[in-house]
């Protein structure tokens, strides 16, 4: 695995220019090398870093983000966030990857001291996988590329007391934009959502439907989505635009209705519910259910009789 430290071993190991400020740097891709079967296995950045970017002899090209694999196509946009492991594989008859577009990188030191050092974590997409990057429209991609130039000509200029607050703010408007799009990704793939919440679902019903919940306990939201072939952020992030609730709520709107099943259509006492739901303290299911139905289970009980 390669390692890179700052933007400046990056740039260089991309035999690309010393950056003109040590922290930020953004540079089109078509100035890159082309990628090669001797590229690192996987590569990891200390720093952010932001692609838009559009590839061409992309048949055989494979990015890969843990276990998950996502082909390149055009108009997209990704993010990887400082320590994310990336791995790239060409195939034997791939002399090489032909790339357009953008790329910034962001140190984290840029950010000290700057409200952006604490909001940047609130953007979902940062733990989203590569497989789930931003499928952008022409317009879209209009709209960030002026962003990025933006970027690129005050990092061309002499440094000076207004550099940094005039990046923040165009990096701020970048990372907004960017959030909008995806919110627009989720509603717009109608048809892909529709499938994804039958398959939820289904996932859901099959798991709760097994008697072994008090050896297995709860579902994950790891599981939920593992199963689902998604990343646990954008899975709860695609979920709240869709239903307004995320993958949490929606196991333990799964969880209540089962107990509520139990409770009305049998004699089991509620501990015995509790722990045939997977949960190890009667207290701990009694709040849930409280919290959900403005019952106790006791109460809910006695309303059947």
């Amino acid at each position: 695995m390669k390692r890179f430290a700052t933007i400046n071993e990056f740039l260089q190991f991309r035999h690309l220019p010393k950056p003109e400020h040590p922290l930020i740097c953004v540079f089109e891709i078509k100035s890159v090398e082309r990628l090669r079967l001797e590229e690192p296995a996987s590569w990891l950045y200390d720093f952010y870093a932001i692609a838009l970017k559009r590839v061409s002899n992309v048949e055989d090209a494979k990015l890969k983000y843990g276990q998950q694999q996502f082909d390149f196509d055009n108009g997209i946009m990704s993010f990887v966030a400082p320590g994310q492991i990336l791995s790239l594989s060409l195939e034997d008859h791939v002399e090489a990857i032909q790339q357009s577009g953008w790329m910034l990188l962001i140190h984290p030191d840029f950010l000290w001291n700057t409200p952006l050092a604490q909001t940047i974590k609130r953007y979902d997409f940062w733990d989203y996988s590569v497989n789930e990057a931003l499928f952008l429209s022409e317009k879209e991609e209009t709209t960030l590329v002026h962003i990025l130039v933006n970027i690129q000509q005050e990092c061309h200029l002499n440094i000076d007391k207004f550099t940094k607050s005039i990046v923040i703010s165009h990096l701020e408007t970048l990372l907004n934009y960017a959030d909008r799009f995806y919110h627009r990704q989720f509603i717009t793939r109608e048809k892909t959502n529709h499938y994804l919440l039958e398959r939820l679902e289904k996932l859901l019903n099959d798991y709760f439907a097994n008697d072994d919940l008090m050896t297995k306990g709860l579902p994950t939201v790891s599981y939920i989505a593992e199963s689902l072939n998604l990343s646990p952020k954008y899975l709860s992030s695609l979920l709240k635009v869709l239903t307004g609730q995320n993958t949490q709520q929606h196991i333990h709107n799964m969880l209540i209705e089962k107990a509520k099943e139990k409770l009305s259509a049998t004699d089991l006492s509620v501990g015995e519910i509790a722990y045939a739901l997977g949960f190890e303290h009667i207290q701990s299911f009694s709040k849930l259910f409280k919290a959900k139905t403005q019952l106790s289970p006791i109460e809910f009980r006695a309303s059947f009789k």
